[in-house]
C-alpha cells in the first residue's frame, strides 16, 4: 500500500517541482559570489602581475611610484614626471608612496579574466539550447550541475591566470544551459499547475541567491569560514543539487524536436517515460487533467502540419525561422525586445564588474566590504518591485516605452553617481537602485512579450534577445574591457555604461512620447499578435506564455 502511495505521488506534478526546488535552490547558493574580486586579488590566489604577463613598474625605475585615482590627484612635492599607465597617473616621486600593486591585479582580473565568460557564453549558446530540446531537458539539467562542481573545484584547487579563465569558461557553460531548469518544468507539468509549479521553482532560486549573499556576509564579516572553507561547503551544495538532478524523472517530449502525439501519451501528465509504462494502470494513478492537456497538446499540433512526429533537424530549423520572422513582425513585441536585449546587455556588464568597481573606490585590503549585504538587499527589493508592478493596471501598450524611457535614465544616472561620487555607500545604494529598476522593467517586457505567444514562441523569442544581448555585451567586452582591445579603467567604463542606459533612455522615451501622441483614445488599435497568421492555437495556449 505503501509503494503504491509512492509510485503514485512520484506520477504526480508534486515530485519533479519538489526535486527542481531542491535544486534550484542549492545550486544558487554561492557565499563566495559577491567577494570574487577580493578572494582573486588577495593572499588566497595571490595573482601577482607577473603571472598576467606584466612587469612591475618599480623595477624599471630608480624611484617608487604611487598610483592615484584618476579623479583625485594627490600632490605631490617633488614630482619628476607623470605617465598614464592603464588609466591611472603614475607619479615618479622621490617622496612617493609605495606601489599599490592591487590596483594592478584588479584591472588585470578585469581586463583578462572576466571577458572570457561572455565569450563562453555566447558562444555555446545557440548548440545549447538546441540541445537542450533535443535531448528532452534533463540531461542539459544534469550536466549544467556537473559544470558548475567542476567550476567550484578548479576555483578552490587551481591558482594561475590560465586556470583562471579555464573557470570563466566552464562557468559560462553552467549559465547557458540556465534555458533547461524551466523548459524541463514545462515539458513535465500538467499545464493547470503551471503557475503553481513556477512560482514555487522562481521562489527557491531566489532564496538560493538571497541565502548566499546574506550567509557570504556574515562567514566573512564574522570571520567563521576562509573564502576556501566557503567553497568546500559550497561543493557539497553542489553535489546535493546534482544528487536531485539525477532523480528527475525524463520526460517525453518537447516543444520542438520531440513532439510526437500518440494515444498512448493521452493518459499521462505530460509525457514522461514512466508514464508511457504505466498506460495500462486504473485511472486512480493518473493525473487530474491530463484530458484537457492532451488536447491542448493536439490543438497545437496543428501549426505543424498536423503531422503524427515532428520532421527532421532541417525541418525543424525551418520552422523555427518562419516562426522567428513572424513574430518579430509585430511592432509591439519587437519594441520590447530591443530593450530587452540592450538593457540586459548594460546590466550584465555592471554586475560582472561592479566588484572591481567597488574595490577601486573602497579596497577591501583597509575596509570591512558588504558586498554580499548588497547583493542580498538588491535582489529583494528587486523581487518585491517585480512582485507588486503584478498589481498595477497601466496601460503598458500606451505607457510602456515612456515608462522604459524614464526608469532607464534612473538606472544611468545611478550608474553615474557610482562613477563620480567616489563613495563606497553612494556605490552600494546606487547599485541596489540600479538592480531593482532592471528587476521591475524585466518583469514588464517579460509580461508584455509573453501575452499572445504559445510556450515554443517564447522560447524562441526569449533565446532570440538572450543571443542579441550577448552579441552586444561581447562587442563591448571586447573593445571596452579586453586588454586586446583598449583595456580601459574600470572608472572610463562605468562610464561608459551609464552613458549607454542615457542613451537607451533617450531613444526610447523619445519613441514613446511619438506613440501616445500620435495614438488616439477613442480608437485604440488592439495590440499586433504574431500569432494571429497561424489562427490555431486556442486560449488555453496563450495563457502559457503569460506565466510571467
Amino acid at each position: 500500500m505503501k509503494m503504491e502511495t509512492l509510485k503514485r505521488w512520484m506520477r504526480d506534478w508534486k515530485y519533479p517541482t519538489s526535486l527542481l526546488c531542491i535544486y534550484g535552490f542549492c545550486s544558487t547558493v554561492k557565499p563566495l559570489e559577491p567577494f570574487l574580486i577580493p578572494f582573486l586579488t588577495g593572499p588566497d590566489k595571490n595573482l601577482t602581475m607577473e603571472q598576467f604577463g606584466l612587469r612591475n613598474l618599480t623595477q624599471e625605475y630608480e624611484f617608487p611610484l604611487a598610483f592615484t585615482r584618476i579623479y583625485s590627484h594627490r600632490a605631490t612635492s617633488s614630482v619628476d614626471s607623470i605617465t598614464d599607465y592603464n588609466g591611472f597617473y603614475c607619479i615618479l616621486s622621490r617622496r612617493a608612496l609605495p606601489l599599490a600593486s592591487g590596483v594592478d591585479t584588479v584591472l588585470s582580473v578585469t581586463s583578462q579574466i572576466f571577458p572570457v565568460w561572455t565569450y563562453s557564453y555566447l558562444t555555446v549558446l545557440v548548440p545549447v539550447f538546441l540541445l537542450t530540446d533535443w535531448l528532452r531537458y534533463k540531461p542539459i539539467v544534469v550536466f549544467q550541475c556537473v559544470a558548475l562542481f567542476i567550476t567550484t573545484a578548479m576555483l578552490l584547487w587551481c591558482n594561475g591566470v590560465p586556470e583562471m579563465q579555464a573557470v570563466q569558461f566552464t562557468y559560462g557553460v553552467v549559465t547557458s544551459c540556465d534555458v533547461a531548469y524551466f523548459t524541463y518544468l514545462y515539458s513535465i507539468v500538467d499545464l493547470k499547475h503551471y503557475l503553481k509549479a513556477t512560482s514555487y521553482c522562481r521562489t527557491a532560486q531566489l532564496l538560493g541567491y538571497l541565502t548566499g549573499s546574506v550567509l557570504g556576509q556574515i562567514l566573512v564579516s564574522l570571520e567563521l569560514m576562509s573564502y576556501n572553507h566557503i567553497l568546500v561547503f559550497t561543493l557539497v551544495l553542489t553535489g546535493i543539487a546534482l544528487s536531485t538532478s539525477v532523480l528527475l524523472p525524463m520526460p517525453k517530449t518537447s516543444m520542438f524536436f520531440h513532439k510526437k502525439r500518440s494515444a498512448s501519451d493521452g493518459e499521462g501528465h505530460a509525457g514522461t517515460e514512466e508514464d508511457v509504462q504505466s498506460n495500462g494502470q486504473k485511472d486512480g494513478a493518473e493525473l487530474d487533467g491530463s484530458k484537457p492537456q492532451q488536447q491542448m497538446q493536439e490543438d497545437s499540433s496543428d501549426c505543424d502540419n498536423s503531422s503524427s512526429k515532428t520532421g527532421g533537424c532541417g525541418d525543424v530549423l525551418l520552422r523555427l525561422w518562419r516562426d522567428f520572422l513572424q513574430c518579430f513582425s509585430s511592432r509591439t513585441l519587437l519594441i520590447w525586445s530591443a530593450w530587452w536585449a540592450l538593457a540586459t546587455c548594460g546590466y550584465n556588464q555592471t554586475v560582472n564588474y561592479v566588484q572591481s568597481l567597488w574595490e577601486h573606490v573602497e579596497p577591501s585590503s583597509n575596509f570591512t566590504v558588504y558586498n554580499g549585504g548588497v547583493e542580498a538587499l538588491s535582489n529583494l527589493f528587486g523581487a518585491a518591485a517585480a512582485y507588486g508592478i503584478g498589481f498595477s493596471s497601466a496601460d503598458w501598450s500606451r505607457w510602456g516605452e515612456v515608462t522604459l524611457g524614464t526608469l532607464s535614465a534612473l538606472e544611468g544616472g545611478a550608474l553615474f553617481a557610482m562613477v563620480f561620487s567616489a563613495n563606497i555607500w553612494v556605490c552600494y545604494c546606487g547599485y541596489i537602485i540600479f538592480k531593482s529598476l532592471y528587476m521591475l522593467l524585466i518583469t514588464i517586457a517579460m509580461y508584455q512579450i509573453a501575452a499572445g505567444l504559445n510556450m515554443e514562441r517564447y522560447a524562441l523569442v526569449f533565446g532570440a534577445n538572450t543571443f542579441c544581448a550577448l552579441v552586444l555585451q561581447t562587442i563591448i567586452t571586447s573593445v571596452v574591457v579586453d586588454s586586446s582591445g583598449l583595456g580601459l579603467d574600470i572608472v572610463t567604463q562605468f562610464t561608459i555604461y551609464g552613458t549607454y542606459f542615457s542613451i537607451i533612455a533617450l531613444i526610447f522615451f523619445l519613441s514613446g512620447l511619438h506613440t501616445t501622441m500620435c495614438r488616439k483614445p477613442e480608437k485604440e488599435t488592439q495590440r499586433e499578435n504574431p500569432e494571429e497568421t497561424f489562427k490555431v492555437e486556442d486560449d488555453a495556449q496563450i495563457i502559457i506564455g503569460t506565466k510571467f
